[in-house]
């Protein structure tokens, strides 16, 4: 079991493959994703790795949290996350993970913040047909109708199906292909749309229906410590001269 990736959603587009037909894809971002922290067996009773993402502005960042960076020497990121991993997939602290960590034609699962809708009615909400246009009916075109039975049982059932707040949910979308990666621009090109709005975090792993392809690297593509330093470092480094 490989670790995971953080990535922003940056939006969609499309691109045409070789038989000149027009693809649909999401276009996800990898901004210094690092490992910040370990957790093995040993210590926490479990193995996983921490990654962050991203710059966060230390003024921004608590005395607690800009500990926790020093000890893994990397900037303050924006955001965390923890994956699972197998003990032989376990990867040092400072690494920088790249694209192509996934391969063209992998499935993986995409977890993010659905687009919150706010308060919406049983149609927008569960596609409810809705009420008659006419034949008596004057103002439940849209309702949701009766929502319990007789006195026995004299209740509405928890779960029932009603207005309410949509949306602003973590949702999983499963099993869907990568079309193609960026490694120099950390991008990743997703089939299809995934849950979460512009400039949202997007979490993204492994399938867990679908084989692991055989030429995916293990235990991860990535930078080592002092490449991923060098690489952050170069910009200022060369508007100092």
């Amino acid at each position: 079991m490989r670790s995971g990736v953080i990535a922003q959603k940056l939006g969609m587009t499309r691109i045409y493959n070789d038989a000149g037909e027009h693809v649909p894809v999401t276009v996800l971002r990898m901004e210094n994703c690092q490992v910040v922290a370990q957790r093995t067996q040993e210590k926490n009773g479990y193995t996983a790795v921490q990654l962050g993402v991203g710059l966060a502005k230390v003024k921004n960042t608590s005395k607690a949290m800009r500990g926790h960076f020093a000890a893994a020497s990397v900037e303050p990121k924006a955001r965390l996350a923890e994956f699972r991993v197998s003990d032989d997939n376990l990867l040092d602290i400072g690494v920088e993970i790249t694209a192509d960590h996934f391969v063209p034609g992998q499935k993986v699962d995409v977890t993010g913040t659905s687009t919150g809708k706010g308060f919406q009615g049983v149609m927008k909400r569960h596609n409810f047909g809705g009420g008659r246009a006419t034949h008596g009916n004057s103002v439940s075109h849209r309702s949701h109708g009766s929502t319990g039975q007789r006195q026995d049982p004299g209740k509405v059932f928890k779960g029932k199906k009603m207005a309410g707040h949509m949306g602003a949910t973590r949702v999983t979308t499963q099993n869907v292909e990568v079309v193609s990666t960026d490694v120099e621009r950390g991008l990743i090109l997703i089939r299809g749309a995934v849950p979460g709005t512009k400039g949202a975090w997007i979490l993204v792993r492994d399938a867990v229906k679908a084989a692991l392809p055989e030429n995916a690297p293990k235990p991860a593509a990535f930078r080592a410590a002092a490449k991923a330093a060098e690489k952050n470092e170069a910009p200022a480094n060369e508007g100092a001269e």
